[in-house]
């Protein structure tokens, strides 16, 4: 990955060029910043930049033995943790089980989601996370020599779905690394990991992608027509990610919009044979399907919240999600909202806590054909 085809964020470029330039290349650092806005792609580069033995004032060069090794991600020097599941087949999974599946979807593309990369591997009703096992792992690789390059390279992407104990036997290695490691931590959720943790890695803020970059990269790589870029630089709100769904909509975020649309059309009549129906079918998609819809949801509530104020600057619907919500935006105001999003936020975290699924969505479908009307 070169410094060139992260799209925008040229300052942490030019910072994170600078580190290594002046010799100031600290072992541990948490990238943090929202969904889509090349977090991994700029570890990727950066990491690349590192083990490239002819480095160019502001890229890798591409050309030497390490560069081409990067761009299969098959450098021994650069390691990768990440979510996974348990299986019949895989007890303790640690990365190296899913290794092959992960270059497959970073190579395609290293603007990519959680939901997108457990679809990649078939996750069902498994969480997926990084177990505790992954930890041996890691400790194995790290106390070995590197095999070519100055640095071994840890890369940890979404250190949040760290089990807490592979993260407290990892905090040992992290405070006291061996010579010439680093570690790349690749968070979303910043104050979901432990504080122990964050507090022994330099933290790099990645802001949203500027209006500038994300027009050019649109039109020269999602081969957008001109007059839909405006509208999809303001959707996409800073976020890759976001933009390319506006393109090919997400199979996940069409089927939370279609069910999310039945759950308040039933709420609504109120209909609670159809409700009940409603909560059996999503009570057998999959753990990670059912913290997705809750998430999907928990936005629609505050777009639409937004949509009655008139402001369209701050609302990010697509034509779908805005259309239908011309008519539905006024069933949620200021006497129902909190409500909503405190319902929707216990929902998640009983599903993440193993609740039975079909309770906890006959439950959040019989609250809403209370709270709708209100």
């Amino acid at each position: 990955m070169f410094f060139k085809d992260v799209i925008g964020q040229e300052v942490i470029k030019t910072r994170l060029i600078k580190s290594v330039k002046e010799e100031r290349v600290s072992h541990a650092q948490l990238f943090a910043g929202p969904e889509g806005t090349g977090k991994l792609a700029l570890a990727l580069a950066y990491a690349q930049y590192i083990s490239c033995r002819d480095r160019g004032e502001t890229d890798s060069c591409g050309v030497c033995p390490s560069c081409h090794k990067y761009k299969k991600l098959s450098h021994p020097d650069l390691h990768f943790v990440f979510p996974v599941y348990s299986s019949g087949k895989i007890k303790k999974p640690t990365s190296d089980d899913f290794i092959a599946q992960w270059r497959e979807l970073v190579l395609n593309n290293p603007y990519f989601t959680l939901s997108q990369w457990f679809s990649h591997i078939n996750v069902e009703n498994a969480q997926g996370m990084i177990y505790e096992a992954e930890s041996a792992s890691v400790l194995k690789k790290l106390n070995l020599k590197s095999f070519e390059s100055e640095f071994k390279v840890m890369i940890i992407w979404l250190p949040e779905r760290m089990n807490i104990a592979c993260a407290n036997k990892l905090l040992k290695m992290i405070e006291e690394p061996p010579s010439k490691t680093l570690f790349l931590l690749i968070t979303e959720n910043e104050e979901d990991i432990i504080s122990t943790i964050r507090s022994r890695a330099q933290l790099v803020k990645i802001p949203r992608i500027d209006k500038d970059s994300m027009r050019e990269a649109l039109v020269a790589n999602a081969g957008l027509e001109s007059d839909m870029v405006e509208e999809v630089v303001h959707l996409a709100n800073g976020s890759y990610i976001k933009a390319l769904e506006y393109q090919n909509p997400d199979e996940n975020a069409l089927y939370f919009f279609t069910r999310f649309q039945e759950l308040m059309r039933y709420a609504y009549k109120p209909d609670t044979l159809e409700l009940i129906q409603w909560a059996d079918g999503l009570s057998g998609i999959g753990r990670e399907r059912q913290k997705g819809f809750f998430n999907f949801s928990l936005s629609l509530l505050r777009e639409y919240f937004v949509l009655n104020l008139k402001q369209p600057s701050i609302i990010y619907l697509n034509k779908e999600e805005k259309g239908w919500g011309q008519k539905f935006s006024p069933f949620v105001n200021e006497r129902n909202i909190m409500q909503m999003s405190s319902e929707f936020e216990l929902a998640f975290k009983h599903i993440s806590m193993n609740g039975n699924p079909r309770i906890i969505f006959l439950d959040i479908a019989l609250k809403m054909a209370k709270l709708i009307r209100k």
